[in-house]
């Protein structure tokens, strides 16, 4: 679900950023948003192999 998340951000993202439609920076909020929730998964991924 978290991996859903951060592709729908991303996409929303890269959808502002092509018709520079952005709600007062909210499309970058949710880039960031979708990075953070990648590294998480990342590092809750390498806790659980070790």
């Amino acid at each position: 679900m978290l991996w859903t998340l951060a592709l729908l951000f991303v996409l929303l993202w890269l959808l502002g950023l092509i018709t520079s439609y952005t709600f007062g920076g909210v499309i970058h909020l949710l880039l960031v948003a979708a990075v953070v929730v990648l590294v998480i998964q990342l590092i809750q991924k390498r806790k659980l192999s070790t």
